[in-house]
């Protein structure tokens, strides 16, 4: 029944095999079977550093014991975990009558793998559940929900949704569900419960240590840290819904620079080429796209353009696509993917050959006159409509949509970034959609989707951006103000503009993007989509214009501690936004403050989230002492205050002793 090979314990019984192995300091690895062999792929975990584990076997079970985690194993196959202090961690959930406990005839396994048609097996792994515990990570969703404990979520990707499924427990552990198919885990008060539809396994990872950023940097070593942010990404981009001309590009660009504004990325978005699948500039509106980058260049400014996985019928790549396989299949139905404009298939980007494809296009339009920013869209990928995700119908080279689908977002930058490193890049960066595990160290800057212009969704992102920073996408940004719809001529709409632009100065990326009303129609290139009215920091009234540009100016001048947040991320898998609960984990209050967070270690950021306020309650984590930036008093950690804010305010404060480039100076 028990067996070890390889510093491995396996377990056998019936049609189940069980492995239980070292996979990183403090870490194990479990992957369950139904299957002759064990499945081997490693979608996102990297190849574990050599560990010895310490393996018992009795007659009544056996242990592992790597580091600071032990799991025990009881001959019936029930896994338990404890830390390095003999307290249980996890526990699995098992109901039968084998059990001492539970004198009762139900027959509840903590693991199955029941068949389906096709070969694959729809699995299921519980736990028990501690109802006080915490719950943290596991990406984004658009819901505004902090500790995750008593919610169900959806592991499938969507516009504005990104399933990364690691997640961090106030108990002391932190595990990553590895296994990118379509599912569900809802973590509730009488058990906790993970699906897949289809899979071949249970596989998951987990580690444990004393305190959130020790469990959080593990888990990112293992999965791959991100490149250094380049210099540039760190400062202010510039976008809208769209510049359609090159000429409207550069002009741009030179009033920011004829204003003495700071600009570093400005971007060219969706519609500026032929037809979706040829990835080049229409030549009708982007004439001379290397003199275009001459200009942007001597303006200091770098360019990042939009590029979509789809590929339209009538494309001259299409045949060529199509013929060698580097298309989406399709199981059922009619094989088409979204209709935008026309209707298009994506390509496959877990297909190595497809994504060499198209970075070959990619490469000869874009990166070959100096444009090293790639933002892909639509990265979901977006099926069919905003409405319909087709996840039953939809096939790679890798399988099934419902068996890998999660891992799209991350293939297709892993595609974007091995040629980006392969053209001589040293930081390669994309904006991008979506991700999954293992994305960020594929230079993944994560945006959060096309979400809705309000207050309501400003406080819902400052949740999103920190959940992903705990689930390992350190570099992550929105769209300030919103994307829908936003009308640059409203009031109200300019509050939150400002509201939102404060904030985002503190955030791993500044980045301006919106669908603005009102909409400016017609085409010259005979894409006639509509483009969104003006989307610059001069856009917003007069008034306001000078709010605008004393953020710029800020961010600007924080640079170097910017710089030394992304250096802290590439070097150890810190996030750049945390919860106040990282820095502080002795304090409970801590883990339950979902509105404000830590920029880095040193500056508490609270943003305004409500329209007309003008202060807002900040809880000053206990530990350390704060300087309120705008009023320069010391305050007391382990407290309530109450902090003014003025429109052109932003509650801030700065932990003792510590130096602020750029804060201290406009104190």
């Amino acid at each position: 029944m028990f067996q070890t090979k390889d510093n491995c314990l396996i377990w056998r019984f019936d049609a189940e095999t069980v492995w239980i192995e070292p996979w990183g300091e403090n870490s194990l690895r479990v992957r369950a079977t139904a299957e002759a062999q064990m499945p081997l792929a490693d979608w996102a975990l990297l190849p574990a550093p050599q560990m010895q584990a310490q393996i018992e076997m009795g007659e009544k079970g056996a242990s592992i014991t790597n580091g600071k985690l032990k799991a025990t194993m009881s001959s019936s196959g029930k896994i338990c975990f404890w830390n390095q202090k003999g307290e249980l961690l996890l526990e699995e959930f098992v109901r039968d009558m084998s059990q001492p406990d539970f004198s009762s005839h139900l027959r509840i396994a903590a693991r199955e793998l029941k068949g389906n048609i096709g070969g694959a097996y729809q699995a299921t792994l519980r736990f028990e559940s501690d109802p006080e515990e915490k719950l943290f990570g596991m990406g984004q969703y658009q819901q505004g929900i902090f500790n995750l404990k008593g919610a169900t979520l959806e592991l499938m990707q969507r516009n504005a949704q990104v399933s990364v499924p690691f997640v961090l427990s106030d108990k002391g552990y932190g595990m990553l569900w590895h296994n990118p198919a379509i599912g569900q885990v809802t973590f509730g008060t009488n058990m906790t419960q993970w699906t897949a539809q289809a899979t071949h396994l249970i596989d998951y990872w987990i580690t444990a240590d004393d305190t959130p950023a020790a469990i959080v940097q593990r888990y990112v070593q293992a999965t791959g840290l991100p490149p250094m942010m380049p210099e540039s990404a760190m400062g202010f981009w510039q976008s809208k819904l769209r510049y359609r001309t090159q000429d409207e590009l550069v002009a741009v660009a030179r009033e920011y620079r004829e204003r003495g504004l700071p600009l570093d990325v400005i971007v060219i978005d969706f519609y500026h080429w032929t037809k979706f699948g040829e990835w080049k500039f229409d030549p009708q509106c982007w004439p001379d796209p290397e003199k275009m980058m001459r200009e942007l260049k001597e303006l200091g400014v770098e360019a990042a353009v939009s590029v979509w996985p789809s590929v339209q019928a009538d494309s001259e790549t299409f045949g060529e696509m199509y013929a060698k396989g580097y298309l989406t299949q399709v199981d059922t139905g009619v094989r088409l993917s979204m209709r935008c404009v026309s209707w298009t298939l994506f390509y496959d980007a877990t297909n190595p050959e497809a994504s060499r494809y198209v970075w070959e296009k990619v490469k000869k339009s874009y990166h070959d006159i100096g444009i090293k920013y790639l933002w892909l869209d639509a990265a979901e990928p977006q099926y069919a409509s905003f409405l319909n995700y087709g996840a039953e119908s939809y096939r790679y080279q890798m399988g099934p949509h419902l068996t890998v689908g999660n891992i799209y977002p991350q293939r297709f930058v892993k595609g974007m970034y091995d040629g980006l490193v392969a053209a001589g890049e040293t930081e390669p960066l994309s904006l991008v959609r979506c991700a999954w595990a293992g994305s960020q160290r594929y230079g993944a800057l994560v945006w959060s989707g096309d979400i809705h212009s309000s207050f309501k969704s400003m406080r819902w992102q400052i949740v999103a951006g920190m959940q992903m920073g705990i689930a390992g996408i350190g570099w992550w940004t929105t769209d300030i103000g919103g994307f829908d719809w936003g009308n640059i001529y409203d009031d109200s709409f300019r509050e939150l503009m400002v509201r939102w632009f404060e904030w985002s100065v503190f955030s791993p990326v500044l980045r301006m993007h919106g669908d603005r009303q009102p909409h400016n129609l017609g085409g010259e290139s005979g894409l006639t989509d509509y483009t969104g009215a003006p989307n610059e920091v001069w856009s917003f009234g007069d008034e306001n214009y000078p709010i605008f540009e004393k953020y710029l100016k800020l961010r600007a001048a924080m640079k170097p501690y910017i710089r030394s947040l992304m250096q802290e991320a590439h070097e150890k898998g810190s996030p750049i936004m945390r919860p106040l609960f990282y820095h502080y984990p002795e304090d409970p209050t801590a883990w339950t403050i979902s509105d404000s967070y830590l920029f880095g270690a040193d500056v508490l950021v609270a943003p305004i989230v409500e329209a007309g306020a003008t202060s807002r309650r900040v809880y000053l984590p206990r530990g350390s002492q704060w300087l309120e930036h705008s009023t320069g008093k010391m305050l007391e950690g382990g407290q309530w205050v109450e902090s003014e804010a003025k429109l052109d305010q932003i509650p801030l404060f700065i932990r003792e002793g510590v130096t602020v480039s750029g804060l201290h100076e406009t104190r």
